[in-house]
């Protein structure tokens, strides 16, 4: 096994909180409070989420990925 230099997993955070701000350098993020899909989707967040996976840009995540990869 190959040590890549960092661990991918998936990181939840408080209030409006960014791993950003605790040094951390995220992939891909979503927030699913309430207040972020509650007018177009009211209560139901799984249609929110539903929604987000067909706009993500893949690419995008592709090389942030690979980004990290080369930084180690």
């Amino acid at each position: 096994m190959t040590n890549i230099g960092f661990r991918l997993k998936p990181e939840t955070s408080p209030n409006q909180d960014s791993p950003w701000m605790a040094g951390r350098n995220p992939i891909l993020g979503t927030e699913v409070w309430g207040h972020a899909y509650h007018l177009k989707y009211e209560n139901v967040r799984a249609e929110y989420v539903s929604a987000f996976y067909k706009v993500i840009s893949w690419d995008f995540a592709k090389r942030r990925f690979q980004d990290a990869l080369r930084a180690g």
